[in-house]
């Protein structure tokens, strides 16, 4: 009996639990990126890029999909490169407000514990290393979108990130997929609303001339 026990492999705590643990137990008043990337083991690169997706998702003042995008930028470029990541000082050092940190974990807990339970390794395909390269591309194109300055525009590329992130982390290539789709129909609607709202703009300025 003692011997099954101590040749039973150790379960691996799920994101939802390292984060509800990061979140409780940090004791300074700003966590940075790099820490970020420590805690979250192997799983830092998607891991941090879900954590700033879903940071995006949420209600945020205006601008932060700025700051926040540009760590999404260079995370879905390193990424797309493959090999081991790596932040330059710069970026390593950007901190966020821990209060805002767990905010933005106590509002993700209830939605990333269902989600965990859907998500299973399926579709392998979807998740190997050329794939994961080519995801990262689609990535830092969903987070050239998200930083435009487009109000609430940050809304569907973010999600359409996270739904990516969270399937690459479980090797669930459905769920990858259909953040591509997502993704893609999101990148397309925002597309038709710059042209519109450039065309409005237009005949504004024809009418006043």
């Amino acid at each position: 009996m003692i011997s099954d026990q101590l040749d039973a492999p150790t379960r691996r705590p799920t994101l939802s639990e390292v984060l509800s643990a990061l979140a409780a137990s940090w004791d300074q008043p700003r966590i940075s990126v790099a820490q970020l990337m420590t805690a979250l083991g192997d799983r830092g690169l998607i891991g941090l890029l879900l954590i700033l997706a879903f940071a995006n998702v949420i209600p945020n003042p205006p601008g932060t999909s700025a700051v926040l995008g540009l760590p999404m930028l260079y995370l879905s470029w390193q990424l797309m490169r493959g090999g081991m990541p790596w932040l330059p000082r710069f970026l390593a050092a950007r901190s966020f407000d821990i209060g805002h940190f767990r905010t933005v974990v106590s509002r993700a807990m209830p939605y990333l514990n269902r989600v965990e339970r859907l998500l299973r390794p399926r579709l392998p395909a979807f998740s190997g290393p050329l794939a994961k390269k080519l995801l990262g591309g689609i990535c830092l194109i969903l987070s050239i979108v998200l930083v435009l300055p487009i109000p609430f525009g940050n809304l569907l590329p973010a999600a359409a990130i996270a739904i990516i992130a969270l399937g690459a982390l479980e090797r669930d290539g459905i769920w990858i997929a259909g953040g591509v789709l997502f993704g893609i129909v999101s990148t397309v609607f925002m597309a038709g609303a710059i042209v519109v709202v450039t065309r409005a703009l237009l005949r504004l300025i024809g009418m006043g001339l």
